[in-house]
């Protein structure tokens, strides 16, 4: 069973950039979805960016397409979320997760999940 840890998170302006690093223990599976979701307060946990690792298919939400990189570095077991150009509705707490499934953009498919990194962005 993968374990996800997440340090950090952090506070930026509106504009500024902020890089998000997961590690993953134990392991992930070569059918395994792996990625970043984020809940602000009021909403809904939404995807943020996901892959597949069996064909590294990669999904970003709308809202942080050309502004977000999500990449995976395999021999340091670890999960990364570049952001860029930040703006105030990409405040709130973000998590990585890790699960079999295929349909990587749904929470349904993730069993393992960090404890959470608070993200705000000041305008």
């Amino acid at each position: 069973q993968a374990q996800l840890v997440e340090p950090g998170g952090g506070s930026v302006e509106a504009g500024g950039s902020l890089t998000l690093s997961c590690a993953v223990t134990n392991g992930i599976n070569n059918n395994d979805c792996v990625g970043w979701f984020r809940q602000a307060p009021g909403k809904e946990r939404e995807a943020v960016a996901t892959i597949y690792t069996e064909t590294s298919d990669t999904y970003y939400a709308e809202s942080v397409k050309g502004r977000f990189t999500l990449s995976r570095d395999n021999t340091k077991n670890t999960l990364d979320l570049q952001m860029n150009s930040l703006k105030p509705q990409d405040t709130a707490m973000y998590y990585c997760a890790a699960g079999p499934g295929v349909f990587c953009f749904d929470d349904d498919n993730y069993k393992n999940w960090s404890q959470g990194a608070q993200v705000t962005v000041s305008s």
